[in-house]
């Protein structure tokens, strides 16, 4: 390979390598934090996005909430969350800021308040929330 070539080559190489983190789906804000030892996502409530901080302390407390839909059951029908009988779950919007309707950001909560879930693209992944 001519000198030019190889110069070029390595050139290249160096900016795609370069540019490697920026295709991390947890920089563009995806799939971050951990997984447990059963090989579950989970992000911890600091890890949350501040809506999501503030929707958490909602459901704890009880509400008011600011949606309609915030509460009703969530069927869980692609199964990506443990099967559980229906009525178990419930979602809860978690606000986008600058949009117009409730966005794809999603609390989940398991029970009586024995778990939660966090979406952040409407319902295609899910992190358990860690306390």
């Amino acid at each position: 390979m001519p000198a030019l070539h190889m110069h070029r080559f390595r050139l290249a190489l160096f900016f795609l390598l370069a540019l490697l983190p920026f295709a991390s789906p947890a920089f563009w804000g995806g799939e971050s934090g951990g997984k447990n030892a059963r090989g579950v996502a989970e992000i911890t409530v600091a890890q949350l996005p501040p809506e999501g901080r503030a929707t958490l302390a909602l459901i704890k407390q009880g509400g008011p909430f600011p949606y309609p839909r915030d509460g009703i059951v969530f069927g869980n029908f692609e199964k990506r969350l443990p099967t559980q009988p229906r009525g178990y779950y419930h979602e809860y919007t978690v606000s986008t800021p600058g949009s117009r309707n409730r966005g794809a950001r999603r609390i989940i909560a398991g029970g009586r308040g024995g778990e939660y879930w966090y979406t952040g693209d409407h319902y295609r992944t899910f992190r358990r929330i860690k306390e």
